[in-house]
């Protein structure tokens, strides 16, 4: 981490001419199961992924926010703070300037920053670029203008939720910020989204002889668009047909009198996901508690069948992934994120991992398909200021 973050201060330097106070770091994330049952304020059971977004950041007093980044050359975006307003800044600068926004308008007293970003989370693979971006910046600004300490992480992922909801325009849930922010080292974080009631739960894959591989289709996906909103706006029509706060409050066991009673049949796929993909994020949680990683392969599975045939948010890319890695031996798969493009996830034995990998990218070949990005994913820690520097 510390060469990463030289760099990233190195970045600032040359960008703005001086050191900056800090580097904070913030991870991507991959969603183990439990796909939009976030926005319905269900359970989800995402780990943090090695890969990092880093900010490097100085404060000023003078209430302007600058923004550069590595990845997204084009000059320095200079916005001042008092003018932030939803919808009024575009592109990858609305994420940190929307964190700005959300703490301001949650009552951090006014200060602006400079702000140096290199990340190497995939962005647009459904791995979470935009939470980590967010995260880290919030962690900065909080502690930069000596607010840190007040946040508690959950409130702090809330926050950041804000920021992408109200002010970028993207209406996601609150799983992905609150991974980036909370995860643990070593365990996948078992989620209630509606009171953001955390529980670490052990997922070391290693020592059982197995290993969780990424598949980055490189099929890019924006969730701005109206096709993520629209599943949105369906769950919550179902749930008002239903007469419950959200869909999490029907019960697996009542399932089938749930669908029974919805007039509107468009609105019953939805529903079948959310609630069969809350019982598939229990019986995950169960099983890594016991010691059973391999027994959740199954669950992974049926998880990608639901969110391809009930959701239709998956795309011929993921399907291919998901199906040739269980062809190729994977103990199941499924697609992971918001769909419409991004990654897929395969459980695997340790000793198939590279016969897998290998399949996948030879039917990506055979059909067409720019080369996918194959990865391991280990469950790393959240974020958190990863170097000191002059404040």
């Amino acid at each position: 981490m510390t060469g990463a973050a030289d760099s990233a201060a190195e970045g600032f330097e040359r960008a703005y001419g001086y050191a900056p106070g800090g580097v904070w770091a913030a991870p991507g994330r991959v969603n183990l199961i439990g796909e939009y049952t976030d926005v319905n304020e269900g359970h989800v059971l995402p780990i943090a992924l090695p890969h990092r977004t880093r900010v490097a950041a100085a404060a000023r007093t003078d209430g302007v926010l600058r923004l550069r980044s590595r990845e997204a050359p084009g000059g320095t975006a200079e916005l001042p703070l008092a003018a932030l307003a939803p919808g009024g800044v575009t592109g990858w600068a609305a994420y940190p300037a929307g964190v700005a926004w959300a703490l301001r308008e949650a009552g951090l007293p006014a200060g602006g920053a400079d702000l140096y970003v290199e990340s190497d989370v995939p962005a647009g693979a459904g791995l979470s670029s935009s939470a980590a971006l967010e995260v880290a910046t919030a962690l900065a600004l909080t502690e930069l203008h000596g607010d840190g300490a007040v946040w508690e992480r959950p409130a702090l992922a809330r926050l950041a939720q804000r920021a992408e909801n109200a002010f970028v325009g993207v209406p996601c849930g609150v799983m992905d910020q609150t991974a980036s922010a909370c995860c643990t080292a070593g365990h996948a974080l078992h989620l209630d989204t509606r009171d953001l009631a955390l529980r670490q739960v052990p997922f070391d894959l290693a020592a059982h002889g197995l290993r969780l591989l990424v598949v980055d289709t490189r099929v890019r996906h924006a969730l701005a668009d109206g096709a993520y909103a629209a599943r949105r706006a369906g769950c919550e029509a179902a749930a008002r047909a239903l007469g419950v706060r959200a869909l999490r409050d029907v019960p697996y066991e009542e399932l089938g009198d749930a669908l029974g009673g919805l007039a509107d049949p468009s609105l019953r796929p939805l529903v079948r996901h959310v609630v069969t993909e809350g019982e598939r994020v229990r019986q995950v949680v169960a099983l890594l508690a016991a010691g059973e990683p391999r027994e959740a392969g199954p669950l992974l599975t049926a998880g990608h069948a639901s969110l391809r045939d009930d959701f239709a948010v998956s795309c011929p890319e993921l399907d291919l992934a998901v199906a040739v890695a269980n062809e190729a031996g994977a103990l199941g798969a499924r697609m992971t994120g918001a769909g419409f493009g991004g990654s897929a996830l395969a459980l695997v034995e340790e000793g198939a991992a590279d016969a897998v990998g290998e399949a996948v990218t030879a039917a990506f070949a055979a059909a067409g398909h720019r080369p996918p990005r194959v990865f391991a994913a280990v469950a790393g820690g959240g974020a958190r200021r990863v170097l000191r520097g002059e404040e």
